[in-house]
């Protein structure tokens, strides 16, 4: 299952890229990403939803 980030819910604090810095990255707009190509399989995703103050991030 595809991991997302909600844009409309992301506040851009970064904590997912912190804490999983191989998925997520906070981009030019000021939001988090989930990198194209990246091992969407790590635990660290996991992590991140569980982290994510919004919780903006999903599978």
């Amino acid at each position: 299952m595809a991991v997302r980030v909600d844009q409309d819910m992301c506040t851009g604090c970064g904590l997912c890229s912190q804490v999983c810095p191989e998925v997520f990255e906070v981009g030019d707009d000021g939001y988090a990403h989930v990198i194209k190509g990246a091992d969407q399989s790590l635990s660290c995703v996991d992590e991140a939803i569980d982290q994510c103050p919004v919780g903006a991030i999903s599978r």
